[in-house]
């Protein structure tokens, strides 16, 4: 897949919080914590909309394009 959310997770870490908070406070689902953990699947632009609103940012400090070597 060529967005990752390294970049997400490096933030959480950065301000003490960690993706069971993300689910504790609604911000998304389990579902979608997975698919960011592992990279994997299309991440609706919604959930990318509130994780910047929750962590007041954008979309490029929780999100990077990364080019596949398969193309």
């Amino acid at each position: 897949m060529p967005i990752i959310y390294n970049k997400l997770f490096a933030l959480l870490a950065e301000r003490g919080l960690n993706a069971y908070t993300l689910q504790k406070e609604k911000i998304v689902g389990n579902a979608t914590i997975e698919k960011l953990q592992k990279n994997q699947g299309n991440i609706d632009t919604r959930s990318i909309v509130r994780l910047c609103k929750y962590l007041q940012c954008q979309p490029g400090d929780i999100m990077e394009y990364v080019e596949d070597e398969a193309e």
